[in-house]
């Protein structure tokens, strides 16, 4: 269960990092006035096209891969990190478009029993995209590319050997932004079993919340805001 769960945890990361990441001014990059992903606070200093933004989890969180929605039985790693390019960033309202490039994960444990520890977490098909709406609770989407399927694999060790678990997104990927916090927050993502061992759980529940969303490509990498 621990290793199904540690894959759905890293596909939905990836999902939610790019969702989560504002756009900011960059050498050559085109905005609108008034834009959706701004930095400098709402209404502030609009996110270029082609900025890349990055999200780190927030503070004393850890991403969670769980084998059912309401349990706690998975996996958790402590660190993990969101990396996206902007690619639209229209006037508000509107909706942002990224381009998911990265989605990383380690310092993962896990409490499943028979699991000794997990070796890697990796998350396949990327880029993702993703899309920032301003609208009530300011969604995010995330939708598979061109690559194929959301996709993480985990790589776990056990009593029984080295098991290898892939799992892909059920459905659509979902979560919101957080201006206060300058957050991504996804809740109970669900993914399924799509291969590898038998002893591999038939679903896995992400969640994790990542933050402060940051434009690296600005000096400073200040916070992004959704408009």
């Amino acid at each position: 269960m621990r290793t199904r769960t540690c894959l759905a945890l890293a596909a939905v990361a990836a999902t939610l990092a790019v969702g989560a990441a504002p756009a900011s001014a960059s050498p050559g990059g085109t905005v609108a006035a008034g834009a959706v992903l701004t930095t400098g606070g709402a209404g502030g200093t609009p996110v270029a096209v082609g900025d890349v933004l990055a999200a780190p989890l927030a503070a004393n969180t850890r991403a969670t891969f769980y084998s059912t929605a309401a349990g706690s039985t998975g996996v958790t790693c402590g660190v993990s990190q969101l990396t996206a390019q902007v690619l639209d960033n229209p006037a508000a309202p509107g909706t942002a478009t990224e381009s998911l490039t990265g989605h990383t994960f380690s310092s993962c444990t896990s409490n499943v029993t028979g699991v000794t520890s997990v070796r890697s977490l990796t998350v396949g098909n990327l880029p993702y995209t993703v899309s920032v709406g301003d609208s009530a609770g300011n969604p995010v989407a995330v939708t598979s590319g061109t690559a194929g399927p959301i996709q993480a694999t985990a790589v776990l060790n056990s009593w029984f050997g080295t098991l290898t678990c892939s799992y892909q997104l059920s459905g659509a990927f979902t979560g919101s932004a957080d201006n206060a916090a300058h957050s991504l927050v996804f809740r109970n993502e669900h993914f399924v079993k799509s291969g590898g061992s038998v002893l591999c759980p038939a679903d896995g529940y992400f969640s994790a919340t990542y933050g402060p969303v940051a434009d690296t490509s600005r000096a400073g990498s200040p916070a992004v805001d959704v408009n």
